[in-house]
């Protein structure tokens, strides 16, 4: 009979508990996603209508946008705050050129078309997040008071732009080439909403840039070891540089569906959508001790907060009781996933431990 190899040994798998446990909390968003389902369909008549899954689905795409940029933000082992008010201020813009166009306050006004429009607002996004990205990486500024500071700036932003009114009615101009405006937020493509391909085309680009390319394998090696990224070649700082200005993007890309959806910009919207986007990631299962995510789980994660969240209104449970629970909800994830890094590291040792 012939011994087993080391090697063999520590590739056996572990038949323990301890193991059996960790199976069950890497599975547990997709476990998450089918408890809050199947509860709400049996507590809720109509659930699973069509009507309220489309509009499920448009809430769901609007966290996952967000949570997609938070998720790359996540695993470098930063986190970004400021995100909920980009898109308030991403509407307010978008609005304002809409409705006004740019004065140059030299006696005429500069009005665009769509297109430009949507590139400007995104810019602005990107700008944002790239303010950001200096803050924390050339003036040593933590990411959670940077973006913080980011947030209440461009919150009162968005208030000063029109002294805290809404700008209504932005259905466009045939004149100025705006009237396409509200396809954005309500048009269709094969049947499904502009909204829904948006969010499929992003996350298929972040998914493979995160698996396949080498900007992918960076952002995991600054999240698990920044000291180490940097001495093996890995230019940290323009890493994070991208990870905030993507995640300004996203912001901004939200901000535009939501104004061209509801045909009016509020200073406020947004507020409160970054815990949302912190959520579904940690549900997804991204550590906020950085180095580990996926976009995939972050998906299902938005999915678990969004059925979550539109379970709760169809029972009538109060707005002051839903952001207790989605709070409840991150703290739980995040409890969670120090007990799977724990096992891991368990298992890992007792691996060690019988191959030597």
């Amino acid at each position: 009979m012939m011994a087993a190899s080391p090697t063999a040994l520590a590739q056996k798998p572990d038949s323990s508990g301890s193991t059996v446990l960790l199976q069950i909390l890497k599975l547990r968003t997709f476990i998450a996603l089918f408890a809050v389902l199947i509860f709400f369909t049996v507590a809720v008549p109509n659930f699973l209508g069509a009507a309220n899954l489309v509009l499920m689905s448009k809430h769901v795409a609007i966290n996952a946008i967000l949570a997609i940029g938070m998720t790359y933000v996540i695993i470098t082992g930063g986190i970004d705050l400021s995100v909920g008010s980009i898109v308030g201020l991403a509407g307010m813009v978008a609005g304002g050129l809409l409705l006004n166009g740019l004065d140059t306050q030299l006696g005429w006004t500069i009005y665009f078309n769509v297109y430009e429009i949507v590139l400007i607002t995104l810019g602005l996004g990107v700008f944002i997040g790239a303010v950001n990205g200096i803050l924390i990486t050339r003036l040593g500024v933590t990411p959670f008071i940077a973006t913080l500071g980011t947030l209440y700036v461009t919150r009162g932003l968005a208030l000063l732009s029109s002294d805290g009114r809404t700008f209504p009615n932005l259905t466009g101009s045939e004149a100025y080439g705006t009237s396409g405006f509200t396809w954005i937020g309500a048009g269709t493509i094969l049947g499904l909403p502009v909204l829904i391909w948006i969010l499929v085309v992003l996350a298929l680009g972040a998914a493979y840039l995160a698996a396949k390319t080498p900007l992918g394998r960076h952002i995991y090696a600054v999240g698990g070891n920044e000291r180490a990224a940097g001495l093996s070649g890995i230019r940290v700082n323009r890493v994070k540089m991208f990870v905030y200005m993507f995640s300004g993007l996203c912001a901004a890309i939200v901000g535009l569906v939501i104004s061209s959806q509801l045909q009016a910009a509020h200073p406020a919207t947004g507020e409160t959508f970054e815990m949302n986007a912190i959520a579904a990631a940690v549900l997804g299962g991204t550590s906020m001790s950085g180095g580990r995510g996926t976009i995939g789980g972050t998906i299902v994660g938005a999915f678990v907060i969004g059925i979550l969240s539109d379970g709760l209104v169809m029972m009538g449970v109060s707005s002051f009781w839903q952001t207790v629970i989605k709070g409840l909800v991150i703290i739980a994830a995040v409890v969670v996933d120090q007990a799977q890094r724990r096992l891991q590291a368990r298992a890992a040792l007792t691996r060690v431990a019988k191959g030597a």
